[in-house]
């Protein structure tokens, strides 16, 4: 059985190390992370082109199934997996991390609307981080922001006001409250990603009473099956599996 694995998240790299070897694992990145943490088995780097692209792809590789584990809000090549796996007529399934209880945050649903906030709201020292895609709406803002991001924005996608911090997870409370303080942030712009390792700045900003603005959730494109871990999505393959091997 051959499983094409879209990946780029920890969930993905956890999903390929258990699936190895007995299922033939190929995992695709996107390819915009420079140096990404790779999982076991067979990768591919780079886009498929569209839709049509990928539903080719599947074809001349002779996929059985297809594992959409991106990220939440990679939109595009989720719905460009479902199209193309009902147009091969292939099973597919979204692991789909559970989302943050966005609580007493204000919840918008777009980083256009985000930036719309933040100024209706006067908010004037803005923690943002929606990653390296994220930032463009907030060009011509009179706020400051503190930008974190694993690999820097295109310059003419940033504020003018601003400070850049490239890292990458997992984070810590301790550390986060440092620097919400450190910064005198009044406002966390985030998006309700799920999962642990960015989930210690929401702590953060509860206890020090800075509110949070968050970008809701993409919905999954209509029909298409989904599991809430990797757990599930092993269990999806290995009953797939069984099918295919019987």
């Amino acid at each position: 059985m051959r499983v094409l694995l879209l990946g780029g998240t920890s969930e993905a790299r956890a999903l390929a190390a258990r699936l190895h070897p007995d299922v033939e694992v190929i995992s695709s990145l996107a390819g915009r992370v420079p140096d990404p943490a790779l999982p076991v088995g067979p990768v591919r780097i780079g886009g498929f082109g569209g839709a049509t692209g990928l539903a080719d792809w599947l074809r001349d590789n002779a996929v059985d199934a297809v594992v959409d584990a991106t990220h939440p809000y990679a939109a595009t090549i989720t719905a460009n997996a479902a199209t193309a796996c009902r147009q091969r007529g292939l099973p597919h399934v979204v692991l789909a991390r559970p989302g943050w209880d966005p609580g007493d945050a204000v919840l918008v649903e777009s980083d256009t609307a985000a930036a719309d906030e933040v100024a209706r709201r006067g908010w004037s020292r803005v923690f943002l981080t929606t990653g390296r895609s994220g930032t463009a709406a907030f060009v011509g803002s009179d706020a400051w922001f503190l930008i974190r991001a694993v690999t820097p924005p295109d310059p003419d996608t940033l504020p003018e006001n601003r400070e850049l911090v490239l890292s990458r997870g997992p984070y810590h409370y301790e550390g986060e409250c440092a620097l919400l303080r450190d910064h005198a942030i009044d406002v966390l712009v985030t998006k309700n990603s799920g999962g642990s390792m960015t989930r210690p700045k929401l702590d953060a900003a509860r206890d020090l009473g800075v509110p949070v603005l968050m970008i809701d959730r993409p919905r999954l494109p209509a029909g298409v099956d989904s599991v809430s871990d990797v757990d599930g999505a092993e269990a999806w393959v290995r009953q797939r599996e069984g099918q295919f091997a019987g």
